[in-house]
């Protein structure tokens, strides 16, 4: 049960009407949203997230071709201290995600990571908060957009320039990121997660059946060599855990989705049903697909069981990683479009103002993530950079501090035992993300550094076959 003032905050936050009501009443429904205004229905529902699709954005927002990241993250720490390592960060940011619905029920009015800024640090906090997540999706949408053109040249053996293909991945996202909601997303979703588990379950049989990975030895008889524990430098092994972490880094989409959902007091519902998903997948893969690779696994693991399982998973995976770009498009935009339009009618209304705005908002994040993807050298290491430094900070320390802004004063003067363990959690998450953020930062510089000394990076706007290399 609510209490008086639980009720006062959850008030702009009541069920959406649904279609149980008769159609007199659904003809004249108002919803008042403490983020959106009036939402009526002659315009965009911004309310109309089911807690099904909440759970089908929740996983894509975190499962795409980065869980394949994770045998080559085992394979540097170890099998056992490797799933050690991937539990841990599971259930750090799982606590995370709770606590961004429990945020969300407390302060209606909170709709990205910019608003807890402005909460906790003022007009410096909303700046610094807001300009991380925008320029932390844009670079995940750049790396979308390559992971794209990767699949097409894999499944078409290089058939055209690769600029072509990362132009192709540029306007498919811009279409669809283009829906105004993200309840008309969330089967797009469902689509994306479904072929993205098929395409990396079917790497995953086929490395357990094969005699051996594409990578090892040919001529000579062949066992794994699988390690229970590594002997990584200090650089490996942060750089490996900052790639598990980055594999949960859908955290900061999750203020979005619950501002969404038709009834956001079952976001928890979701985001379990989510996490136990997420991390069952990246237990599986992880665990099975090091087991029969060893050192031998490729890295992202798609072609670890050769060129023609290589062509298969990545036609089956096309489909997820359209919809991770789709999604990870509309988000910057999504809250540029917001804060532009707060406070007006045009932000719920379908007049030419509107229109303008939204896909103005979509065209210029689409833009700028292209010419991200395709104009920067060493563009992969810059990913982990950017993974390490903004993706590790969003889903570690603001919620810590979320915590403690909503409970560092008790209202009955009472701090339990049970208070102090979550002051201590609070902390320890805040503490454990900073130094992952600055270690991560540190590993992900070194091997950019090192990356350029190798082979210099990949040229701007390169026609070679991208694909050749995973």
């Amino acid at each position: 049960m609510y209490s008086d003032n639980e009720k006062e905050k959850s008030s702009d936050l009541a069920p959406v009407p649904t279609g149980s009501m008769m159609a007199g009443d659904i003809e004249n429904a108002v919803t008042r949203d403490a983020v959106f205004g009036e939402i009526q229905k002659d315009g965009p529902n911004y309310r109309d997230v089911g807690w099904l699709g909440t759970v089908a954005l929740m996983m894509k927002t975190q499962i795409g071709l980065g869980v394949l990241s994770i045998p080559d993250a085992f394979d540097t720490l170890g099998l056992i201290p490797g799933i050690i390592v991937l539990l841990t960060i599971a259930g750090i940011t799982t606590w995370s995600d709770y606590i961004v619905g429990v945020f969300k029920l407390n302060h209606p009015n909170v709709y990205s990571l910019d608003d807890v800024g402005q909460m906790i640090f003022g007009r410096i906090g909303r700046w610094i908060f807001g300009g991380a997540y925008v320029l932390y999706w844009i670079f995940v949408a750049g790396s979308g957009m390559l992971g794209i053109s990767i699949a097409l040249n894999a499944v078409s053996t290089h058939g055209a320039c690769t600029a072509i293909f990362v132009a192709v991945a540029a306007i498919i996202g811009f279409s669809l990121s283009s829906i105004q909601t993200l309840g008309r997303i969330s089967w797009l979703a469902w689509v994306g997660i479904t072929t993205i588990l098929v395409a990396i379950f079917t790497v995953t049989i086929a490395v357990g059946v094969q005699d051996r990975p594409s990578d090892a030895p040919q001529d000579v008889p062949w066992t794994s060599d699988y390690k229970l524990f590594g002997n990584p430098s200090f650089q490996e092994a942060i750089t490996a855990v900052s790639a598990l972490a980055f594999a949960f880094a859908g955290t900061p989409a999750f203020f979005a989705i619950v501002s969404e959902m038709r009834d956001p007091r079952k976001y928890t519902r979701s985001l379990l049903i989510a996490q136990g998903g997420v991390t069952g997948t990246y237990l599986t893969i992880g665990t099975v697909v090091y087991y029969f690779c060893g050192s031998y696994v490729a890295s992202p693991a798609l072609g670890s069981a050769g060129p023609l399982i290589k062509k298969i998973a990545y036609g089956l995976a096309l489909p997820g990683l359209t919809v991770t770009t789709t999604l990870v498009l509309h988000l910057p935009a999504k809250i540029l479009f917001v804060r532009a339009l707060t406070g007006s009618r045009h932000l719920v209304e379908n007049t030419v103002v509107h229109w303008a705005a939204w896909l103005g908002c979509t065209a210029g994040v689409t833009i700028i993530a292209y010419v991200i993807a395709s104009a920067i050298p060493v563009f992969g290491g810059l990913i982990s950079l950017i993974g390490a430094l903004l993706g590790t900070f969003m889903s570690f320390q603001p919620m810590g501090l979320m915590w403690l802004y909503d409970n560092w004063h008790k209202k009955d003067g009472q701090r339990s035992a049970h208070w102090y363990w979550m002051v201590f959690f609070s902390v320890f998450v805040i503490v454990s993300g900073t130094f992952l953020t600055i270690a991560g930062t540190w590993g992900s510089v070194v091997g950019i550094i090192n990356s350029y000394a190798e082979d210099g990076g990949s040229a701007a706007w390169s026609c070679a076959d991208n694909s050749n290399s995973v």
